[in-house]
């Protein structure tokens, strides 16, 4: 009797998660036979637009602000120290590199840093 409950169990965990996988979308296949058998989709990861949006615009933020606090020479020679380090390093002063929006907010900052 404990057997037969402990697969009755499995069966019911197993259909309760295919039916979880198929309440968040399916595509249908159509068998050999011409059965048609639902196929969970697979869920893509995703990044929404606002969070990227608002960490690209933080991060210029960012640039802009060390940039009008240290000056343009100070953050170049930081940069040039950078260039010669690692891999990772090097990675990082093309991504920090003076850009137009960074030295905008950059100009519009200083007044307010001095």
């Amino acid at each position: 009797m404990f057997r037969e409950q402990t697969e009755f169990d499995h069966r019911v965990d197993r259909l309760s998660k295919r039916h979880q996988a198929l309440a968040k979308g399916y595509d249908l296949r159509l068998r050999a036979d011409g059965l048609l058998v639902p196929k969970p989709r697979r869920a893509a990861p995703r990044v929404p637009l606002k969070a990227l949006v608002v960490f690209v615009t933080g991060f210029l933020l960012f640039k802009g602000v060390m940039l009008a606090h240290i000056g343009p020479e100070a953050y170049q020679d930081r940069l040039a120290l950078l260039q010669d380090g690692t891999m990772v390093e090097r990675g990082s002063v093309w991504v920090l590199q003076i850009d137009p929006v960074s030295e905008f907010v950059a100009q519009q900052l200083r007044p307010y840093l001095s």
